[in-house]
């Protein structure tokens, strides 16, 4: 890559999401060139006035006006730094002009998106292109998926190497959602077939690593000791990263199976979550009551510092293979904020400054970054734990 003037630009930095992970990176960017992009050049001049009451220097930090209709601004953008951080979603409406710009011009970029059709569709459109302009696609660099991605990568590395090998993830957390991932999630329930027809499309072209097999296991809710409670697996975005890092990596054996669940106490309070999904998805399919829906948060909304600070999660990952077991966890903060911000800036940081495998195209973080973005995170505050290894 030709030298350019910034390492990282952040896009949508105006937003709630944006702007805690500028926040982060004005604390965190000594010796990194970068520079925060939007719509508004008044939005961006109020969000740096504000970074420089947290780090003076950032006063010096760069804006620059780029919207997402205008293709020419986005060129700009992709051109002009080695990395973009994308926090504006949701991303099946408003993110592909940035990742045509970035694939095209050879640039790297992370975004947080939690929606599988998005990243479907980009992959088919865009992964062969930035294969040959070395451009590294890296969707989902927030809770969705770094925990689980990067969570399963340090369990298998805890196990013998050239066994088959079986994980099982179990999701714990307490946070609130902001008006950003409302509106995605409705987006994601109301193009359900969308997201089965760019799936589909995905599979028949996406080749497979030869002699060797990765399957997701899928089991009915049920109580888990391990887990410390009753157990779903919900249509989430993780487990498809978790399942495309072990067809990428060999290290993950001849043989990988993976079960993704999230956790909750009690029996009732799963009926009671399966009820909610039900009437949500439903209520998605058709305009009007999608629109009530959208009504009930506004976008830009999202928790205040007290709700976030009580936030927290705990991914907790059981491995076997080659007569070992193998209990991880990865554990942190607020979850969707505090810690997605931190997942994203430090993800970017990773790609501008760190030696990495040669890898291009679509991937997942586990393949882009892999050790080095997870001793970044234990740096930053994250926990990546061995809790026991014994015989399986």
């Amino acid at each position: 890559m030709p030298d350019r003037p910034y390492d990282i630009v952040v896009f949508g930095a105006t937003g709630f999401t944006g702007g805690l992970t500028a926040e982060y990176l004005a604390r965190r960017t000594i010796g990194t060139r970068w520079a925060l992009a939007g719509r508004s050049r008044a939005k961006l001049e109020q969000t740096r006035t504000h970074l420089e009451t947290i780090e003076p220097a950032a006063a010096n930090v760069d804006l620059i006006e780029a919207d997402i209709g205008d293709v020419d601004s986005m060129r700009r953008v992709a051109e002009c730094t080695k990395v973009v951080i994308t926090t504006v979603g949701p991303y099946i409406r408003y993110g592909e002009p940035l990742v045509a710009a970035c694939a095209e011009a050879g640039t790297d970029y992370v975004d947080l998106t939690g929606e599988p059709e998005f990243v479907d569709r980009m992959w088919l459109k865009y992964h062969a292109r930035a294969t040959e302009t070395g451009a590294r696609l890296v969707h989902s660099c927030g809770f969705d998926s770094i925990p689980h991605d990067l969570g399963v990568l340090y369990t298998v590395v805890h196990l013998p190497e050239g066994v088959p090998i079986t994980v099982e993830g179990f999701v714990r957390g307490n946070g609130t959602f902001s008006g950003g991932t409302y509106h995605s999630t409705v987006e994601i329930l109301s193009r359900l077939r969308q997201g089965k027809q760019a799936a589909s499309e995905r599979r028949g072209l996406e080749p497979r690593p030869p002699g060797r097999i990765v399957k997701g296991l899928t089991r009915p809710p049920h109580h888990d000791d391990t887990a410390g409670g009753w157990v779903v697996a919900p249509p989430l975005i993780d487990p498809l990263v978790v399942l495309r890092s072990a067809r990428a990596l060999p290290r993950y054996g001849p043989e990988f199976r993976y079960a993704h669940y999230i956790v909750v106490k009690r029996l009732p309070t799963l009926a009671l979550l399966g009820a909610g999904a039900a009437t949500m998805v439903a209520l998605a399919q058709l305009t009007p009551t999608r629109d009530l829906l959208l009504k009930f948060k506004d976008q830009g909304d999202g928790p205040s510092a007290a709700q976030r600070g009580r936030s927290w999660f705990n991914v907790r990952f059981k491995g076997e293979g080659g007569g070992r077991r193998v209990i991880a966890e990865v554990s942190g903060g607020d979850p969707g904020y505090g810690e997605t911000s931190k997942m994203l800036a430090e993800a970017a940081l990773c790609l501008a400054h760190d030696e990495l495998p040669q890898t291009a195209g679509q991937v997942t973080p586990a393949v882009a970054m892999g050790h080095a973005l997870i001793d970044r995170l234990i740096n930053a505050g994250i926990r990546f734990a061995t809790v026991s290894e014994d015989a399986a």
